[in-house]
């Protein structure tokens, strides 16, 4: 049966561990100009890198300070990692491209185009060597050789793609930002489509995260819900209140946590897993409005969230005809959740 909200008491007591009660523990007012896209934390928890419209600012998660920028990267939406190649890579969602640069020193070190148009996430798959680039406006996937650039694939897709999550077997998982919501799994070595599933209850599902342990799937959901699928077989589990407007979630593999980064409501909502097929909404933390997009930190268990303050919406032109509101001077900040 699927859950919405909470689960029973009797569930509950089943818990081995309360969870954590996560609080805002401090912030990192950053300021610049741009906007933002997604957060990417690399594997050790040092440097958090952000995407801000042209470029990528990084930091040491330490201090807050700048540790360094990634220029030239118009359009800049996702940040992805390959340790095992010393490189990193971004999704350049106005030159259709892919910047390739250090990790040592963040020097782009090659660019190349995708086989569509304005890529958006992007995800590494170390099974394959392969960096996948979800592209929005073409609804479909071009994968290429991590190590050359080349392309190897494109593969379509029903709607465009939002967040991707790939498991230890190598399969890709996809959602589509569609109404009538989808979730597609991708073959890592044929890269051809497996499967499609409906995600009922869900409409324009945009954060994606995987509990490879149990096999789970967390879509976030434009209708404030978050929708929970079996990743062997399809077939959803459950169904949880979240916030509004998330662009963000992530699984905490140690604590049991669930978390969606809810950017209209400024919430994070931090869900429990009692069981596979169980959740529980344990605490819905107040963020600051805007701050959709988000990075975990494993290893501390700390959520680094960005929001910043925006003005008026100007008025639609022909030019423009669906108008953003622009951000205010210097309010870019890094907001940071922790357990007490």
């Amino acid at each position: 049966m699927l859950q919405l909200g909470a689960v029973n008491a009797a569930s509950a007591d089943t818990s081995p561990l309360p969870a954590p009660v996560y609080t805002i523990a401090g912030s990192w007012r950053l300021g610049g100009d741009g906007g933002w896209d997604l957060l990417a934390l690399e594997a050790s928890g040092a440097r958090l890198f952000v995407s801000r419209g042209d470029r990528v600012d990084v930091f040491e998660t330490v201090s807050g300070k700048l540790a360094g920028t990634i220029a030239n990267t118009a359009g800049v939406h996702g940040i992805a990692f390959a340790p095992a190649l010393k490189r990193g890579f971004t999704s350049n969602g106005r030159s259709n491209s892919i910047s390739v640069f250090e990790l040592d020193t963040l020097k782009i070190i090659q660019s190349a185009p995708v086989s569509g148009k304005q890529p958006d996430a992007i995800i590494y798959d170390p099974q394959q060597n392969h960096i996948i680039a979800g592209n929005g406006d073409s609804a479909n996937l071009s994968v290429l050789d991590a190590s050359t650039l080349q392309i190897l694939a494109t593969v379509p897709l029903p709607g465009p793609p939002e967040l991707m999550a790939v498991d230890p077997s190598g399969t890709l998982y996809v959602n589509i930002r569609t109404e009538s919501a989808k979730l597609v799994a991708v073959d890592g070595k044929s890269l051809g489509v497996k499967a499609t599933w409906t995600l009922a209850g869900c409409s324009n599902p945009t954060g994606l995260a995987l509990d490879a342990s149990h096999h789970r799937l967390f879509s976030a959901c434009q209708n404030q819900v978050m929708a929970v699928t079996d990743s062997m077989s399809g077939r959803q589990v459950a169904r949880v209140a979240i916030g509004g407007g998330s662009d963000g979630a992530a699984f905490d593999a140690d604590l049991g946590l669930v978390f969606s980064s809810n950017g209209a409501d400024g919430t994070l909502t931090v869900i429990h897993q009692e069981t596979a097929d169980e959740y529980r909404v344990v605490a819905t933390l107040t963020t600051q409005t805007s701050a959709r997009t988000m990075a975990l930190d494993p290893l501390s268990h700390k959520v680094y969230l960005a929001a910043g303050k925006f003005g008026a919406t100007p008025p639609a032109t022909e030019q423009q005809p669906h108008p953003r509101p622009s951000l205010e001077p210097d309010s870019f900040s890094i907001l940071i959740a922790q357990p007490k």
